[in-house]
């Protein structure tokens, strides 16, 4: 296993310019998992090298595995919360569990890099996995979304962004590792802007020029702001880190925004999600889903730098010595969040 103080993956890097989102499935055959390990090892590497054309680049890659795609890599141990998607449905709304194994975040100031990158994965890889979904995102001005509100404003930085994002002691032998959950949603864009402005804010919970967010005297607690915010049982505020960027096809009117978003545990982002499509009391949902729908939807899990390494010579059949043989392969999901009390309850 990892050292006592693993070096995490890139969870905790500036957000650039560009990105490029890739989850893959595994091919129907084992025949070639072992390439799948084998870039485990190697990937550290891809993204020196690509990296190092533009040192000003700022390049970057994570990479992480659903539940299927651990069990089927690498086996027991297993990460404590690692679990299938969880999927949401109400009414209209959804928030769907789609296919995925392997998820690749690809991060740079400039798209070039993040190219070349994602095809020296893909080259390597081969017939080895499927791609599902393939994302190209871009910053939009400053820090919009496509629905126009600056996005990420509430994300933790420098030490608390490690303290909210990286696993510790509660789950030693993945200490390092982070959780990390990905919605692809697609906007009704000539729905949402024929609303007025004071419309669209409402839904939000923040103004749109200028970035405040509203007073809790008018800032309705169906709002986006609100039902994203989580408090545990301490009253302290929750927090996850989000990476988001938009992407689209005008010539296709396809408009989107890619969610990501990384947490030390699943929970507080499977609350979040709960809250926008169920409601928080139920009925009382996101009404930025009656202009925004999810398209995708995957869990994966990201290990630490040091472990992605180690996880090149890892088999399912290589048990730890510490693992029994008949060692359950998956952990069940009680379906408790175990954050506390929620704020706005």
């Amino acid at each position: 296993m990892s050292s006592t103080n693993p070096q995490p993956q890139a969870v905790v890097a500036p957000i650039t310019r560009s990105a490029i989102y890739i989850v893959a499935t595994l091919a129907p055959s084992t025949e070639q998992d072992d390439k799948v390990r084998a870039l485990c090892g190697n990937l550290a590497a891809l993204v020196r090298s690509v990296g190092h054309r533009v040192s000003t680049g700022h390049l970057s890659c994570v990479c992480g595995f659903s539940d299927n795609g651990w069990d089927r890599l690498f086996g027991n141990p297993r990460p404590a919360d690692l679990h299938p998607f969880r999927e949401f449905h109400a009414g209209d709304r959804q928030a769907p569990a789609t296919p995925g194994d392997i998820l690749f975040h690809i991060r740079a100031e400039q798209m070039d890099l993040c190219f070349e990158l994602a095809t020296q994965i893909m080259n390597q890889l081969g017939d080895a996995i499927t791609v599902v979904d393939e994302v190209h995102g871009f910053r939009y001005f400053d820090m919009r979304s496509m629905v126009g509100f600056v996005d990420g404003t509430e994300n933790p930085v420098g030490q608390e962004a490690a303290d909210f994002t990286l696993i510790g002691d509660d789950d030693p032998d993945f200490a390092g590792g982070s959780y990390v959950l990905v919605q692809k949603y697609l906007h009704d864009m000539d729905g949402w802007n024929q609303l007025p402005v004071e419309t669209q804010e409402r839904i939000i919970g923040r103004t749109k020029l200028s970035d405040i967010e509203l007073d809790d005297s008018v800032k309705p607690t169906s709002s986006h702001s609100s039902l994203t915010t989580l408090e545990d049982e301490n009253g302290d505020e929750i927090k996850i880190l989000r990476d988001n960027m938009p992407f689209g096809k005008p010539g296709s009117g396809e408009f989107g925004t890619y969610f990501i978003g990384y947490a030390r545990k699943p929970d507080p982002i499977e609350q979040m999600l709960e809250n926008m499509v169920i409601g928080r009391p139920p009925g009382n949902y996101d009404r930025l889903l009656d202009f925004s729908r999810a398209v995708t939807g995957g869990l994966f899990f990201v290990p630490s730098a040091e472990l992605l390494e180690e996880l090149e010579e890892r088999t399912p059949d290589s048990q730890s010595e510490d693992t029994p043989a008949d060692a359950p392969a998956t952990t069940p999901h009680n379906g408790s969040l175990n954050i506390g009390s929620l704020k706005g309850q």
